[in-house]
């Protein structure tokens, strides 16, 4: 009897694991869906990519932050390098912070669905070379969070982003200090 308890238990706690894992990927199944085709596409050069929430939740952060003002941009906010630093995820030394530093982030708006989505990511250079660790600089980025965001009254109506990236350390700790950003436009002005 105690042996089948064990294995309840065991299958329980391994199914527990692999869904945190899972929600860890992104903020929906669409977001996840998309982390899955990156990491097991055919041409994926990387040998593992984990999931990290607090890449995921920054990554919400910014598509509403896109969504909010209808664009789809790299620099909204300052770069994205300098975005996660802000947000406590630490990347290695050697990574840019000018205005223009990119190196872990990959944005877009206008497609519904994650297959599409993949695709339009595969057929740019730039963000196939990333998302697949093509360059032995993004090969060694193992950390993966991505986010979808829909907005009716937005232009683009739906907004992506992937973070793909190194951390300082492995699996950094996630915070919830950065959830809702604070955005001039969400406070009324008195007249």
């Amino acid at each position: 009897m105690k042996l089948n308890s064990m294995i309840v238990s065991f299958i329980f706690l391994a199914n527990f694991a692999y869904a945190s894992e899972i929600s860890n990927c992104g903020n929906n199944e669409e977001a996840r869906l998309l982390v899955k085709l990156i990491k097991e596409d055919r041409g994926q050069k990387r040998r593992q990519i984990r999931c990290n929430k607090m890449l995921t939740v920054a990554a919400e952060a910014k598509a509403k932050k896109m969504a909010e003002f209808g664009l789809v941009a790299h620099n909204l906010g300052g770069s994205p390098n300098s975005r996660l630093e802000r947000l406590g995820y630490k990347l290695p030394r050697n990574y840019g912070w000018q205005f223009n530093s990119n190196q872990v982030e990959a944005v877009a708006g206008g497609y519904s669905d994650a297959y599409t989505m993949w695709e339009v990511f595969k057929r740019s250079d730039v963000h196939r070379v990333h998302l697949l660790g093509e360059h032995e600089f993004y090969l060694e980025q193992d950390e993966i969070g991505a986010a979808f965001v829909e907005k009716w009254d937005s232009p683009h109506v739906e907004y992506w982003v992937v973070y793909l990236t190194k951390g300082y350390k492995k699996d950094q700790s996630y915070s919830e200090s950065f959830i809702n950003i604070l955005s001039k436009a969400s406070f009324e002005l008195d007249k």
